[in-house]
């Protein structure tokens, strides 16, 4: 990291962005509704494919993702 100083700001600008969306999504009440780390894996699973979802569809549009889905 200190050869490239680059890479850290770009590691922010494209890994940060995301996880401070989604820890606004999940910790608005500052915990997982799930316990026990099953539960916990499972409800972070689901803010990320949501989160996924969401910019595909802000990208590409609702149509052409339902037709590239088939």
């Amino acid at each position: 990291m200190l050869a490239h100083p680059q890479m850290m700001a770009n590691r922010r600008s494209i890994v940060e962005h995301p996880f401070g969306n989604l820890k606004q999504w999940l910790f608005v009440n500052g915990r997982f509704l799930l316990r026990q780390l099953e539960g916990a894996k499972a409800e972070m699973a689901l803010a990320v494919n949501a989160y996924n979802l969401k910019r595909a569809i802000s990208v590409l549009g609702a149509r052409q993702l339902m037709e590239l889905m088939g």
